[in-house]
This record gives C-alpha cells, sequence and structure tokens, in this order.
C-alpha cells in the first residue's frame, strides 16, 4: 500500500495520539511515559497541531506515521518521528526524515534515548553526530538521552 504525506490538521489529533502511544509502549517500555494516555490524547490536540509543523504519513484512511519540527532560536529541531509498530522497518521513517530536512535549515538537533539503540542507528546512518549525553534529569521519563546534531548536508532517500 502507498504512503501519502500531507500537514497535520485538528480531525487527525485522535489518531496521532494513538501512533504515539503504540509506538512508545512497544518499542521504549523502559521510558515509562509520564503522562496518561488521556493527557497525551489532549496534549496532541491542544498543543501539538496546532503549534503547526506536523505532518502525518497516512496508509489509505490509516495515520501511520508522525513527524514533528520546529525552528528555535536558529536551530531546527526534530521532536517527534513515531511509527505505527506494524509500518517500521518498511523505509518510511527514512521518507518522513528525508521531507523534513528538504524544509528544515541546518543544524538540524533532536533528543533520543540512549537506549533506543535502533533509533540511535537510524540517525547515526542519516547522518546525525550525537554531540552530548545526559542523565536524563531534564526528561519527563528521567531516562538517560542523546543530543543528535546533523549540521552538513545529506542525502535521505526512501
Amino acid at each position: 500500500m502507498s504512503v501519502a504525506l500531507r500537514a497535520a490538521i485538528t480531525e487527525d489529533a485522535p489518531h496521532v495520539a494513538e501512533v504515539l502511544l503504540r509506538s512508545r509502549k512497544a518499542f521504549l517500555p523502559y521510558a515509562s511515559l509520564a503522562h496518561t494516555d488521556a493527557e497525551v490524547h489532549q496534549w496532541v490536540r491542544e498543543v501539538l497541531i496546532p503549534s503547526g509543523g506536523v505532518t502525518v504519513a497516512c496508509a489509505g484512511p490509516s495515520i501511520v506515521g508522525v513527524l514533528a519540527v520546529e525552528r528555535e532560536d536558529g536551530i531546527s529541531w526534530l521532536n517527534q518521528l513515531y511509527l505505527a509498530p506494524s509500518h517500521v522497518g518498511r523505509g518510511l521513517g527514512t521518507r518522513l526524515l528525508g521531507h523534513a530536512l528538504q524544509s528544515l535549515s541546518l543544524p538540524v538537533r533532536l533528543y533520543t534515548f540512549q537506549a533506543n539503540v535502533r533509533a540511535r542507528r537510524f540517525y547515526e546512518r542519516h547522518g546525525f553526530k550525537a554531540i552530548a549525553f545526559t542523565d536524563g534529569g531534564a526528561n519527563e521519563e528521567h531516562c538517560p538521552d542523546v543530543l543528535y546534531e546533523l549540521a552538513s548536508p545529506v542525502s535521505v532517500g526512501a
């Protein structure tokens, strides 16, 4: 099935929240959610989607991927990149990352958990370099994380 990318709209909020929740629960069991499912749904509806910069990946009528970006103080941030567990390993993450990099100016930064080896390999494969490691004291999950940066242009293909 083909996957189309488009800007998220308010009506997508419940589906976006479900992708985030399912992905977090499937792939990040060591990083307990700091919020209830209802709070995540509310945050997506009231904060994430209205902030702009959110792209959804749709397979037919289903949202199967979420990307959220922003620009702050001269730095582009990749804040969310989550896929429905059933769509991991199919090139969709690469496609969403490529979509983000087409519109973001360098440098591009992101955080991921140190224990998220799969995500770390993914970002490193696409040219991101680890620039800082933390003990997790500043994130809601209190999980050690790593700050990545992409400072040079790269070609990201599907």
